[in-house]
C-alpha cells in the first residue's frame, strides 16, 4: 500500500482559496499527536489547509467524535493502546456509513500488510516523515472532496 490512497493534482489555480479539511487524530501518546500535527502543519499542500484538528487519546473518544461530527481525514496511530489504530480503522470502516479516508501510522514499514487488513486508505510508518505525512493527509483530503462528501 502506498503512502497515499489518492492521486490528484497538488496545484491550486491562481487566486483560489485552499480546500479546508478537518482532521481527527488518534493516539494515546501526546508526543505522537504533537509530531503528527507539526509534521502535517497548517498547509500540507498549496491547495489543502487543515482548518480543524480533533485529538483523541482513547478509542471511546474516537467513536464518539466520528459518530457526532464530520471529518475529512482520520489519522490513527497503529501503536496506540489499548486499541491500536489498525483495529480501530477496521472497526470504523465496517461500522460507519461513508467513513472518512483513514491514514494509519504503522510501527514498521513491514506492517503494511496489517494496514491493508485494516482497510486503511493510506499508510505512513513511524517515525513519521513530515513530507510523507503531509502528502498523505493532503491526498486523502482531496479524495474526500472529490467524492463530494
Amino acid at each position: 500500500m502506498s503512502a497515499s490512497g489518492a492521486s490528484a493534482s497538488s496545484t491550486a489555480a491562481p487566486g483560489t482559496a485552499p480546500h479546508g479539511i478537518s482532521v481527527l487524530l488518534y493516539s494515546d501518546d501526546v508526543t505522537v499527536r504533537d509530531a503528527v500535527r507539526v509534521g502535517v502543519g497548517r498547509r500540507p499542500a498549496r491547495d489543502v489547509e487543515v482548518t480543524a484538528w480533533r485529538e483523541c487519546a482513547t478509542p471511546a473518544a474516537v467513536i464518539e467524535a466520528v459518530d457526532n461530527n464530520r471529518y475529512d481525514v482520520l489519522v490513527l496511530d497503529g501503536e496506540a493502546t489499548p486499541l491500536g489504530g489498525m483495529g480501530m480503522c477496521r472497526q470504523l470502516k465496517n461500522e460507519i456509513f461513508d467513513c472518512p479516508p483513514v491514514l494509519v501510522l504503522t510501527g514498521r514499514v513491514q506492517d503494511g500488510w496489517l494496514a491493508a487488513w485494516s482497510q486503511a486508505d493510506a499508510v505512513v510508518p513511524h517515525p513519521a516523515d513530515p513530507v510523507a505525512l503531509s502528502k498523505a493527509v493532503a491526498d486523502l483530503g482531496r479524495a474526500r472532496a472529490a467524492a463530494g462528501a
